[in-house]
């Protein structure tokens, strides 16, 4: 930092007074730093915006496909899903189309309701990964392939598979960041489609996303779980 004199005027008489300032050398290192730090936060931060506009998109279609599913049992008068009538492509089309707005049928065919390829956040290519009877999108710009997926005659089983695009085509169609496997249980509630038989359960959930979101199989179930786990926030 340099010194320059400037003419004050004080008591009657006129004196030189030293005024402070910043050499072009020291902005230039200042605006340096800023550049640097800039670099290394930038991308972070939206990085973080990203995830938060994936969970926000994911959580209104969990609310969404779980209101429905408690308005299907209402409307039918009935004390779960299978009793419902939930249990065939045909019931699972109705039920799409009566409590969903479809701007999109894709009938037995992803395109172009979904992306052709995918893959996992390890990078491990999927490909075409849904492989589902039914493909829509709806209005909020949300695409998924669905199907029966009944396990059994328990009253908690997985009675249905909703393989979830939350933005569709667009990217960056990554399992776990943008697409999941979500399951519909015979209770009417959404969970991670891996608890076959036991929504809510932790640690199986933690399980499932270490043995298939969280590594180079070709299974991607898990990483909702995670993401109920740990209170919806993408921590991976």
């Amino acid at each position: 930092m340099k010194r320059m004199l400037i003419n004050v005027t004080r008591g009657g008489g006129r004196f030189l007074a030293p005024l402070k300032a910043f050499t072009l050398a020291e902005v230039l290192v200042t605006l340096g730093i800023i550049g640097v730090v800039s670099a290394m936060t930038v991308p972070t931060l939206m990085q973080n915006h990203q995830k938060k506009t994936y969970l926000t998109q994911l959580h209104k279609f969990y609310n969404e496909l779980q209101q429905a599913a408690q308005q299907y049992m209402t409307d039918r008068n009935a004390v779960n899903l299978r009793e419902a009538g939930l249990t065939s492509n045909e019931a699972i089309a109705d039920f799409v189309k009566s409590y969903f707005k479809v701007v999109m049928d894709c009938g037995n065919t992803q395109d172009p309701c979904m992306a052709s390829d995918y893959k996992k956040i390890t990078g491990k290519v999927l490909g075409d990964a849904s492989g589902q009877p039914l493909n829509y999108t709806i209005a909020s710009g949300v695409s998924f392939g669905c199907g029966p997926s009944s396990t059994g005659t328990a009253d908690n089983n997985r009675i249905a598979i909703f393989d979830v695009d939350i933005n569709g085509q667009q990217g960056p169609n990554i399992a776990g960041r943008d697409v999941f496997i979500l399951g519909l249980f015979n209770n009417g509630t959404v969970d991670d489609y891996g608890l076959t038989t036991a929504p809510g359960d932790k640690d199986t959930r933690e399980t499932l996303f270490n043995t298939n979101c969280n590594s180079d199989t070709t299974t991607w179930y898990g990483c909702f779980g995670k993401i109920l786990n740990d209170n919806w926030e993408m921590n991976y």
